[in-house]
């Protein structure tokens, strides 16, 4: 029942992006026979749905192979290529390696960071794990009382301070997480973009200090990604990557979007596991990605 309803949500959030790819539909899936024409005219409506050109290219290269005789298999020539190139990017999140095991949250301002750390907090609680959040935004206090706010909904401790260094806020909830024996700690981060040379530097120090409260720490390094910024999103991915050494991807506010095909592009030119997909407002709207599952709700 719950996996049927998160497909009928999924499929649902990514409507806009799907409208893309089979508009008009008599031009695409519904022809009779399969030309260097419609072969153009899906290489477009790819590059529509902002999967890049390397993506798009690879993706018709695909389908090319299948020799689809018609539009309707080249329907599910395109999904079963869509599911390949994506499948990559599938990675389980070993959440009993060790305890707590630290989650480390980082992105640009409007992501969606915040949101996506109460809605995996939620996840999290559904794998039978304790959890605890640290209040790493310390330049704006709407953040940390957002935090608050999803950590009374998931009945969840919040470590914060009124002020000062993001540093000592993840160092005091590692040892607070440490004291309860609690399974994990979502750390957020002040969003920031990655022309921001000293904030970026100063994100990198908050990991050195995770490191040197809890060896190893942080375990993983997620960055929350905004679907509506379509390519900007796969820069947003090697920046980051680059300065922090990235172990996974959220993927936020896809049913806003006619972008989707994002996923395609990032699976291409950078692919970093992307660990979780957002479709919705919805406290359970947060969920593990999966190829096959993503690629039907996007071709349909």
């Amino acid at each position: 029942m719950v996996a049927t309803s998160w497909a009928a949500r999924l499929k649902a959030g990514l409507a806009r992006t799907r409208d893309v790819l089979n508009t008009p539909v008599s031009e695409i899936f519904a022809r009779p026979r399969v030309d260097e024409a419609l072969y153009e005219q899906l290489e477009a409506t790819l590059l529509q749905a902002d999967c890049g050109v390397a993506a798009a290219r690879a993706l018709l290269q695909e389908v090319r192979s299948r020799e689809p005789a018609d539009g309707a298999a080249l329907k599910n020539a395109l999904r079963d290529a869509i599911a390949g190139l994506l499948s990559p990017l599938e990675k389980t999140l070993d959440l009993g390696r060790t305890k707590p095991l630290v989650i480390m949250i980082a992105g640009v301002n409007g992501s969606g960071k915040t949101t996506s750390i109460g809605k995996l907090a939620r996840w999290l609680q559904s794998q039978g794990k304790t959890v605890l959040l640290a209040a790493g935004d310390t330049f704006r206090a709407a953040a940390r009382e957002q935090l608050v706010v999803w950590g009374a909904r998931n009945n969840v401790p919040v470590i914060a301070q009124e002020s000062g260094d993001p540093g000592a806020v993840v160092f005091d909830a590692l040892g607070a997480a440490r004291a309860r024996k609690l399974d994990v700690v979502i750390a957020d981060t002040a969003g920031r973009l990655p022309t921001q040379l000293h904030l970026m530097e100063e994100i990198r120090k908050v990991k050195r200090v995770a490191a040197k409260a809890l060896e190893g720490a942080p375990h993983e390094v997620l960055l929350v990604l905004d679907a509506n910024t379509g390519q900007n999103s796969l820069a947003q991915v090697k920046a980051f990557d680059g300065a922090l050494g990235l172990t996974g991807l959220i993927l936020t506010k896809l049913d806003g979007t006619a972008k989707g095909g994002v996923v395609c592009a990032i699976a291409k030119e950078k692919p970093v596991p992307l660990l979780f997909v957002g479709v919705g407002e919805g406290i359970d709207d947060l969920r593990p990605f999966v190829a096959r599952e993503f690629a039907e709700a996007l071709v349909g």
